[in-house]
């Protein structure tokens, strides 16, 4: 069955497509339209986006218990340009960074040929420290102890 094509689908695909392969949330998208000029609410982008996702165009996960569903392009026409979705959480701001680094990819490699696991990238989250929470803990922590390094 062919999906009906409508304006507001039109616009998500190209918003999704401009991310390039990272994931975003719905309110995130219907900010991101809003700052485009659209004027998509964020029914229509939730109803839209659940299309996407019956469609294959959209990935839907949720990294977390406590995180709202990403969605992430995964469908242009040529396949899936994105197959793999490793992500860094910090545990300070919540900011969800995705993550596209051939070192993971070896990693992920090394997993399955030496240790018999098959990893799934879609669900595979490193915990930590994004740098400007690190860096501002660095700060804190100088601050705190009048210069002097922690033990």
């Amino acid at each position: 069955m062919a999906a009906y094509k409508t304006k507001q689908r039109d616009e998500l695909i190209d918003y999704f497509a401009k991310l390039g392969g990272k994931h975003t949330t719905a309110i995130e998208v219907c900010n991101g339209l809003k700052a485009r000029g659209s004027s998509i609410g964020l029914a229509t982008v939730y109803r839209q986006l659940e299309k996407l996702v019956d469609e294959g165009i959209v990935k839907k996960y949720f990294i977390d218990e406590g995180s709202s569903a990403c969605f992430e392009y995964v469908k242009d026409g040529e396949g899936d340009p994105y197959p793999s979705c490793f992500h860094l959480k910090c545990e300070k701001c919540n900011k969800l960074i995705h993550l596209d680094c051939d070192e993971i990819k070896n990693l992920e490699e090394h997993i399955s040929r030496h240790h018999g696991f098959v990893v799934d990238p879609m669900r595979t989250v490193f915990y930590g420290l994004c740098m400007e929470c690190a860096t501002g803990l660095s700060k804190e922590t100088e601050g705190s102890h009048d210069g002097e390094a922690l033990k």
